[in-house]
């Protein structure tokens, strides 16, 4: 045999053998743990994710089904604490929430997010924290919001318009996938960095071009499973090149994104006409580079990167699909099979705010019908249906059982929404159940795409606002139908996230208001 073979017989044999007496150490000092099922020597349960053709979160579903809420699985050499109810969710990101608040260390962390610093991946610590501060000051707090709304609104009336244009005065076909990715993505980039880089208006833009290539395979990168997580040999080795991958694809994006910060500093430094400064501090970067110029070292140029990447491609995009943009179909694709529905949506939108203007942001907190919609389709189909997995900084005592630190915990959202215990007739489409819901208190974490605690999604608050100003105006600006007799097929495929197997094709057609408002 060659010394290569050799050399990696010989760190799958020691691999194995520290697998099995970590295994055994726990086993001996932990008396109570979780129930666990039958598993696999070495691989653990990971055999069961891949048994049959069906999403992850459901196959976990059944497992909990069998098991119990609360499990305690073995993905390779990681323990894995699998979580399917309210309570012990709520204890984790609450009574817990300290304990869980880091997050298992894989290997795209340490590529994709510059070292494991970005707020996505960042341990829980003076970093995370000052990173979290100017996630939720520069892009959540209340006034940047208000201050991005326009680019929102602008967005959403061009998408209007493309619509209308392919319209002819009639009724057309309509790709609905495509345009809720491409506006989703443009709000999100338009707010950061003041530039759109999906459409067909953008044409053959080379910058653009680019940035939709790195972006698309950092995510398809990013998606896929890599066995190196669990299983340290294949890393240690590299057998699938994934590593080598991770590493040129990082050095484009690094590259890419230098250059965008470059330019927008140089910008900056020449702009010396004060009347532009509102429009400039419309800009996430712009914001960021001037807090640069006062604490430089807590604002280097790794940290801005860090929170592009984390924004742009690893808040929204998830497994080639954008978080915000995958809801708007799944609403949209109940909306069409539930046409009573849809017109009771139209039927608010027309009282609200009438035929005499577009829909605004202003209107939403008036559309009480409108967000239930939105609640339930998340119910149903929240885009992320296994939460961010977490790991245990300490051993700590969840439900009743002992939980050893290191241990990674993974909450099915789809699973709770779906627990007939919890809400009546579970997998029905019905707005109504949300009539006065608040979301808090008792059996608050009934309702979870978000997830809770410190490491919950901040922009929860943005995305909602998006999503009912999108549906909310191509509701009231146009008739929608199915484009056959057929319900449309709500086929789940497969992922870490919950995409459409077929995406969504809608027919429609022009309302008066926006005749009315493009004569205007």
């Amino acid at each position: 045999m060659e010394a290569p073979l050799w050399y990696t017989l010989a760190l799958i044999i020691f691999t194995l053998v520290v697998i099995k007496l970590l295994i055994t150490n726990t086993s001996h000092k932990y008396k109570n743990l979780p129930p666990s099922p039958p598993c696999v020597p070495i691989i653990g349960h990971l055999h069961l994710l891949r048994q049959v053709r069906q999403p992850i979160h459901r196959t976990l579903e059944s497992l909990s089904a069998k098991f119990g809420e609360i499990q305690l699985l073995r993905w390779g050499s990681r323990r894995v604490l699998l979580v399917s109810s309210p309570s012990i969710a709520e204890e984790c990101f609450t009574k817990h929430d300290i304990a869980f608040s880091n997050r298992p260390l894989l290997l795209a962390g340490k590529h994709f997010h510059y070292n494991y610093t970005t707020v996505a991946v960042a341990p829980h610590g003076d970093l995370w924290r000052n990173l979290r501060r100017i996630m939720t000051l520069e892009i959540f707090s209340s006034s940047r919001v208000a201050i991005s709304s326009s680019i929102r609104r602008d967005q959403v009336r061009l998408l209007l318009d493309h619509i209308i244009k392919s319209c002819n005065s009639g009724t057309t076909k309509v790709d609905l996938k495509s345009k809720f990715m491409d506006l989703s993505f443009n709000v999100m980039t338009m707010m950061i960095v003041g530039k759109r880089y999906y459409g067909e208006d953008v044409g053959d833009d080379e910058e653009a071009s680019n940035f939709r290539e790195a972006v698309r395979d950092a995510v398809e990168l990013n998606a896929s499973t890599n066995l190196g997580d669990f299983l340290p040999f294949f890393q240690w080795i590299d057998v699938f090149g994934t590593e080598k991958k991770m590493v040129r694809l990082m050095a484009k994006m690094d590259s890419f994104l230098q250059a965008m910060v470059s330019d927008h500093r140089q910008l900056l430094s020449s702009n010396c006409d004060q009347s532009n400064t509102g429009e400039v501090n419309k800009l996430l970067v712009d914001n960021l580079l001037l807090l640069q110029q006062k604490q430089p070292h807590l604002y280097t140029d790794e940290i801005i990167k860090g929170i592009i990447v984390k924004k742009i491609v690893y808040v929204l995009l998830a497994a080639g699909t954008e978080t915000v943009s995958i809801t708007m179909e799944w609403a949209m694709s109940l909306l069409l099979n539930h046409p009573d529905k849809l017109d009771e949506v139209k039927a608010e939108i027309e009282k609200k705010v009438g035929q005499e203007r577009l829909l605004d942001e202003q209107d939403l907190p008036n559309l009480n019908y409108l967000q239930n919609v939105i609640n339930e389709t998340l119910r149903l189909y929240p885009p992320v249906p296994l939460l961010g997995a977490r790991e245990a900084s300490e051993d700590c005592v969840v439900g009743g059982f002992d939980v050893p630190c290191g241990t990674m915990m993974v909450v099915n959202a789809w699973a709770i929404h779906r627990n007939s215990e919890l809400w009546d007739e579970p997998t029905k489409f019905k707005p109504e159940r949300f009539e006065g819901w608040s979301g808090e208190g008792p059996g608050g974490y009934r309702l979870i795409p978000f997830g809770g605690g410190r490491r919950g999604c901040p922009g929860a608050g943005l995305a909602n606002r998006l999503i009912g100003l999108v549906l909310g105006s191509l509701i009231q600006s146009f008739e929608w139908e199915r484009i056959s007799e057929d319900k449309v097929d709500m086929s789940e495929g497969l992922g870490l996230t919950m995409p459409k197997i077929k995406p969504l094709e809608a027919l429609c057609t022009p309302r008066p208001v926006i005749y009315k408002v493009a004569s205007m």
